[in-house]
């Protein structure tokens, strides 16, 4: 088995770490081992990676059946948009928020500009409206 998955494995040699890091990163792995001298660069800077395993202790295989990490992760690269299944996955959030007299005033001008520019007129007329009334007062 490991023969076949070597035969269809490749080895991509680069020069910098940094060059490392960006290519990682644009790949997206679904795991990612890192064991080397500079492990603080990579463990600082991945962005892009479904579970980061760090050290010669920390083999794939601890996290698949007994670190407690995520075993469900995105593969194909969709690590640069897609965390593991998580208990995250099976509930759903609202969001609520209040804003006071003082915080319309403070954030509505750019309300405003957000909205003209995605070319939303009712969304900024909600915000001007409002805006006209509080400077009425």
């Amino acid at each position: 088995m490991a023969a076949k998955a070597i035969e269809n494995s490749k080895l991509i040699y680069v020069e910098e770490e940094t060059t490392a890091l960006e290519l990682i990163n644009e790949y997206g792995p679904e795991h990612f081992i890192i064991c080397c001298k500079n492990e603080d660069l990579f463990i600082n800077n991945i962005s892009n990676a479904g579970s980061v395993f760090i050290g010669n202790y920390t083999p794939e295989s601890a996290g698949d059946y007994a670190s407690g990490t995520n075993h469900t992760l995105p593969t194909n690269g969709f690590s640069k948009a897609y965390s593991g299944v998580n208990l995250d996955s099976f509930t759903k959030s609202i969001t609520f928020q209040r804003i006071s007299k003082e915080g319309l005033l403070t954030i509505g001008n750019t309300i405003e500009l957000m909205a003209e520019a995605e070319g939303l007129q009712a969304h900024k007329n909600a915000v001007s409206i409002r805006l006209k009334d509080l400077k009425n007062e």
